[in-house]
């Protein structure tokens, strides 16, 4: 099983990405983790919501669908499901003995296109809060490595 993170636009604060590379490579030494960056839209400020979510859905689909029929696609969305850190790892347990691929989307400041919510085989959320598509990277990253470490029993979660 591989899990790619994929995200529209570099993390811009040096901070958030200096913490998301530690989770990653924590990450990384439990399961084969990568991070995908788009690039972000040329002139976005010339283009309305709707034709930026279009533009970015374009260039997610194209990403996902390059990596062939064994991924499963989790967009993370204020409308997905929201489990506790416990949930979210017996989750993460049954989807690796499931052997598919899993790549989790973040998609830009305006959400998903309608044919990315289309293509998608889940909906994720963090928090009925809403932060920074720059921030949710930094937590995601974080949950899936605390994931990781109550699947092994290690102590990094306490409950």
């Amino acid at each position: 099983m591989r899990i790619t993170l994929l995200l529209v636009g570099k993390t811009t604060d040096k901070n958030l990405d200096t913490m998301i590379a530690g989770y990653a490579g924590r990450v990384g030494h439990y399961v084969s983790f990568e991070t995908k960056v788009l690039p972000e839209l040329r002139n976005a400020r010339s283009l309305t919501t709707d034709q930026q979510k279009q533009a970015e859905g374009e260039m997610i689909l194209r990403a996902i669908d390059g990596g062939g029929s064994r991924q499963e696609v989790i967009l993370l969305d204020e409308k997905g499901q929201e489990w506790r850190s416990v949930e979210f790892a017996r989750w993460m347990e049954k989807k690796q003995s499931a052997s598919r691929d899993l790549v989790f989307v973040i998609g830009g400041p305006f959400g998903f296109s309608q044919e990315v919510y289309d293509r998608a085989d889940g909906l994720l959320s963090l928090s009925r809060m809403t932060f920074s598509h720059q921030m949710v990277r930094l937590l995601f990253v974080e949950q899936l490595y605390r994931a990781m470490t109550i699947i092994r029993g290690e102590k990094y979660h306490h409950e």
